[in-house]
């Protein structure tokens, strides 16, 4: 008899033992998953997506190894040579443009040089930090715009630029006469900052300076499109 409860003393404590086995795994196997969603799958390195690495222009991407941080290409002597030549050009835009409350006679005139202070003034700030980071000279007011042209040197050059004789014209005119100078120089001038964007777009390597430029020409030809509309309407 006493044979008889000592087995089944064993066989309760075995089963006991089971039964706390099974339970300890279910509590490890729990997620926060919501039910039905399946097992959860690390990301493994072997099975994340590959880091793509984007080439310089003309040149094709690459890819890395998962966990990799993609490198940005320097600047290239045509990144710099456009920021220093964007700050004249933009300087003189805004010169333009702060005659045109006083000048002009048409107030779309008028909407369209505020429009242009409200975009290139900021751009302005933009260029002059990208290059004080990488201490190199920023252009200022008082200094003269052929100083930064780097055409001299087998890069692009500063394209539409009112000379001093036409500045001084747009400052005597008045009214009708102002608007047509204004509206026709800014054409002008906006054509010459596109054709120095495409430029950089093609030879320059900083991605800053890459969205900076893809944004002066989608801006820029909107601009000149609005500007060819009032000048036939003048």
């Amino acid at each position: 008899m006493s044979r008889s409860r000592s087995s089944l003393r064993r066989a309760r404590v075995a089963a006991v033992v089971a039964f706390l086995a099974v339970l300890s795994s279910a509590c490890q196997g729990q997620s926060d998953d919501p039910p039905g969603s399946g097992p959860r799958t690390a990301l493994t390195p072997s099975s994340a997506p590959p880091v793509l690495q984007p080439g310089a222009p003309g040149e094709a991407g690459t890819t890395a190894d998962p966990g990799t941080t993609a490198e940005q290409a320097g600047a290239a002597h045509d990144d710099i040579a456009f920021m220093q030549m964007m700050i004249p050009h933009h300087a003189q835009a805004l010169t333009m443009s702060r005659l045109a409350p006083r000048r002009a006679a048409s107030p779309e005139v008028k909407a369209m040089a505020r429009r242009i202070l409200g975009a290139q003034g900021p751009e302005i700030l933009t260029m002059a930090a990208w290059l004080r980071d990488r201490n190199l000279a920023v252009p200022t007011a008082e200094d003269d715009p052929d100083a930064y042209d780097h055409g001299k040197h087998g890069h692009a050059t500063m394209h539409g630029m009112l000379t001093a004789a036409e500045l001084r014209a747009l400052r005597r005119a008045r009214g009708a006469a102002f608007d047509r100078l204004y509206l026709a120089g800014m054409i002008r001038h906006h054509e010459g900052a596109i054709a120095m964007a495409d430029v950089v777009a093609v030879k320059g390597t900083d991605v800053l300076v890459a969205e900076l430029a893809g944004d002066i020409v989608v801006g820029q030809q909107a601009e000149i499109d609005r500007m060819r509309v009032l000048l036939a309407d003048l």
